[in-house]
């Protein structure tokens, strides 16, 4: 055979053997199952202190923009009364109990530890995030509970219509007394709107039932949806079952 006949034999093998790896290898790749991402495992919550929750700032001082002192996220703030915040901390507590997925300590014998813990000598200058955890090992717990409320903004007006929409404002940290760390946070910051001015919040529309809610209605939804959000829903458990 001439050489330049040879040339052409060469290749033309070498182009078959090129499409032959590409078309094996990439049949064995077509065929290969898509690779599936893990949501990464939900700490095991067992015993949990329910500390409640506490004004960003209290009642007579002005507004401000206030660093959370557990988890280090800032939020423009208002003034908060207490019983408010007394009034969230019951509702907190009360479906926490409804809802059963964890063994609760109540908030007043959290405070009553906390209490101590400031009054010691000893312990003057502890942070927020160390006085959290001294509680959670007292009851050794798998975890504290606390939230902060911003805002708190009382409708003006009745359910058919309002001059001023209710609207508040609060978080709920999720703190680890081993090692201080933050083993879930969720925010609620809600200003009830009509329908027209947001069509995507049909959500709240629907659970209002087209009425303008009061503040403790909207902060009622709120604190529905941050306890679906938290570890071991019993509703998120439901919706992995169905």
């Amino acid at each position: 055979m001439p050489e330049k006949d040879r040339r052409k034999s060469r290749r033309y093998c070498l182009w078959l053997f090129a499409i032959f790896f590409l078309l094996t290898n990439g049949g064995c790749q077509g065929g290969r199952a898509p690779v599936q991402s893990q949501a990464p495992p939900q700490p095991i919550i067992k015993k949990v202190v329910v500390f409640g929750f506490r004004a960003a700032i209290s009642k007579g001082e002005k507004p401000d923009l206030v660093r959370n002192p557990i988890t280090g996220t800032a939020f423009m703030s208002q003034p908060v009364p207490q019983d408010v915040v007394k009034w969230l901390t019951g509702q907190l507590f009360d479906m926490l109990v409804t809802d059963k997925r964890w063994n609760l300590i109540p908030p007043g014998q959290a405070k009553g530890i906390i209490e101590s813990i400031v009054g010691s000598d000893t312990k003057m200058g502890v942070s927020p995030l160390k006085m959290l955890q001294e509680v959670g090992m007292t009851f050794g717990a798998d975890a504290v509970l606390i939230g902060q409320v911003y805002r708190w903004r009382e409708r003006v007006g009745a359910d058919f219509g309002v001059e001023s929409p209710a609207s508040v404002a609060f978080d709920l940290s999720l703190v680890r007394p081993s090692d201080g760390a933050i083993l879930w946070r969720g925010n609620y910051d809600k200003t009830q709107r009509s329908l027209f001015e947001d069509f995507f919040d049909y959500k709240t529309y629907i659970n209002s039932k087209g009425l303008w809610l009061t503040a403790k209605k909207l902060a009622k939804l709120g604190l529905d949806k941050l306890l679906e959000d938290m570890p071991g829903s019993p509703l998120k458990k439901k919706a992995v079952k169905d």
